[in-house]
């Protein structure tokens, strides 16, 4: 994909997450000038194929293998300085530049520390049979802390004295929640966060700057920029399956206060979803195939979350989710991913509407309905045949392009690309829509 001069790409997930945002944004990232992590933490999984290997990111942006572009941590982040680290450690080994000109972090992205994690675990078996699917990666009361002017901003390691004080309040406090809440004896040591801050921190002091004074300059002169959600439209923490959601916004409207990027809104937001539906983690999930049918796919696709190694739930392509979905991320154009997985199947259902207490909705529903809703379907024929190497749409199985044409007619968004593969090549353009 080439950019116009200046132009600026969103592209962010219609689904659950999962969807292959990765392989997308390492398609893009050539023709990018900076590309831009706007919120979430650790627990992203995005998993990019190309010409260096196979690599699994979790915080560092899936623009990184550009030798053009410029990767940023924006404010809206939350950052695990030691797995930040250990993931820059584990990309040099590789062969992958990773040097302060490649990767910066914002000023202003706040630290998931030590004892995030620890909270995040002690909530999950706290609930139980009720709890949220958590990666146990301290994302929820690092944002918790956030919003209740507890967090520690990335700015602030560079210097020791006032990140002391500040941490000495904070570990206090911390203190209090862990012994009253959890029950927990041991107090939250300030000298044993202050040296973890401090060990971690050091190594990233050369990348931290004011992101949004470099974006904005960039703009100014007219370089191109790609922004990178994390997760899917039905995990943000407002508009998603509350409260079985992540704790940011996964929306690409929030990617102007995420990245800290104010000057004028993306010319195209690129959704991406995939050829059938998977989730990881707690929630309702209404097309969830038979533990027998989802096993088979699940092995076929590797639908194995990239963060955490758990299993994915897999069902039958949603277009009630996926509309709402799409809509609720402002998408121009759709990219359908893993294609290729479906190949070899006789039949293919999408869902269409759910039927809840004797009533058809086409509307995605809040959880309540969700939890009672009966899938819909639509059958269609499968196809055969190996598709990777398909580089026209009009090349692939009739019965695949009906099955791609029937999903953007009920999602009701052009399906621009498709994946018939993981490999960056692997990525059938369709153009933009034909003019009316």
């Amino acid at each position: 994909m080439s950019h116009a001069k200046g132009e600026i790409v969103t592209v962010c997930g219609v689904n659950w997450g999962d969807e292959g945002k990765g392989r997308m944004v390492d398609a893009f990232a050539h023709a990018s000038d900076l590309v831009v992590r706007y919120q979430g933490g650790n627990n992203a999984g995005h998993t990019v194929v190309n010409e260096h290997g196979t690599f699994k990111l979790h915080l560092v942006p899936s623009g990184i293998f550009s030798r053009r572009a410029t990767n940023v941590l924006g404010p809206g982040t939350v950052v695990d300085l030691e797995a930040l680290r250990r993931e820059l450690d584990g990309l040099e080994a590789q062969g992958i530049a990773v040097d302060p000109t490649r990767l910066v972090v914002s000023e202003r992205a706040t630290i998931c520390f030590p004892f995030h994690r620890d909270e995040d675990a002690w909530e999950e078996e706290r609930l139980g049979q009720a709890a949220y699917g958590s990666t146990r990666r301290g994302i929820a009361p690092a944002y918790g802390d956030r919003y209740l002017k507890k967090a520690i901003q990335v700015g602030e390691l560079r210097d020791e004295s006032r990140l002391r004080s500040r941490l000495a309040s904070v570990c206090d406090w911390k203190t209090l929640v862990a012994r009253g809440v959890y029950g927990k004896t041991e107090a939250v040591a300030l000298d044993h966060v202050l040296g973890w801050a401090l060990e971690h921190g050091r190594a990233l002091l050369p990348r931290i700057t004011d992101t949004t004074t470099l974006l904005a300059e960039a703009d100014r002169q007219g370089q191109s920029m790609l922004f990178e959600a994390q997760l899917g439209a039905l995990r943000d923490v407002v508009h998603g399956i509350y409260p079985m959601t992540t704790s940011s916004s996964t929306l690409a409207s929030y990617a102007a206060v995420g990245a800290g990027f104010f000057s004028r809104p993306a010319d195209r937001v690129v959704g991406v979803m995939k050829a059938f539906s998977s989730c990881v983690g707690a929630g309702p999930f209404v097309t969830e195939m038979s533990p027998e049918d989802a096993s088979v796919l699940r092995e076929f696709a590797g639908e194995y979350g990239a963060a955490t190694g758990r299993p994915r739930r897999v069902g039958h392509f949603d277009a009630v989710a996926s509309r709402y979905g799409a809509l609720i991320q402002g998408t121009t154009e759709l990219a359908l991913t893993k294609l290729d997985s479906l190949v070899g199947r006789d039949t293919l259902r999408i869902c269409v509407a759910y039927e809840v207490d004797g009533r058809r909705l086409t509307q995605f529903p809040l959880n309540a309905a969700l939890d009672a809703a009966q899938p819909i379907y639509e059958s269609m024929d499968g196809f055969h045949g190996d598709v990777q190497d398909v580089s026209r749409f009009e090349a692939l199985p009739r019965a695949a392009q009906a099955y791609v044409l029937r999903i953007e007619a009920l999602v009701g968004c052009r399906i621009r690309w498709v994946s018939v593969g993981p490999e960056r090549h692997r990525l059938i353009d369709r153009g933009e829509a034909p003019r009316r």
